[in-house]
């Protein structure tokens, strides 16, 4: 890494591990996630709402999964990493109170374009909530 931990393509190598993050997943992140993505669902807000449609808790949307997964792979190659191709599939639901763990490892590499490929998931008690890959061109 250089100056401000910018990841260097020529740094990455195959099969490298991104080092672990844990979210705590509370109702303030799941709330204000689908609040700040303009998605009013009540399941990601309301809990009585959400135990009407058979959830225990409001639960996480998309969006924020997708906002963290970007987090993820951005503290990984840094700030000058362009997250290209973003392909993520949803798992079990992220309910407050529970945790989730990202792991990732780099899967593919392109000397011509500086991408690096990497495959994650982020895993909480019950199993997935997300899995998929992010390629990151880099500098």
């Amino acid at each position: 890494m250089t100056a401000m931990n910018t990841k260097q393509f020529n740094d990455v190598s195959l099969g490298e591990t991104l080092p672990e993050l844990n979210i705590p997943i509370t109702v303030a992140l799941i709330t204000g996630g689908a609040i700040a993505t303009r998605d009013y669902f009540p399941g990601h807000h309301d809990k009585d709402a959400a135990n009407e449609l058979g959830s225990p808790h409001v639960f996480m949307n998309i969006l924020t999964t997708n906002g963290l997964v970007e987090r993820f792979v951005g503290q990984w190659c840094g700030p000058t990493g362009r997250l290209q191709n973003l392909k993520i599939k949803l798992g079990v639901p992220n309910y407050p109170g529970d945790h989730m763990t990202f792991t990732g490892e780099v899967t593919e590499l392109d000397a011509e374009t500086r991408t690096a490929v990497v495959s994650l998931k982020g895993k909480n008690s019950m199993g997935n909530h997300v899995t998929g890959s992010v390629a990151v061109v880099l500098p």
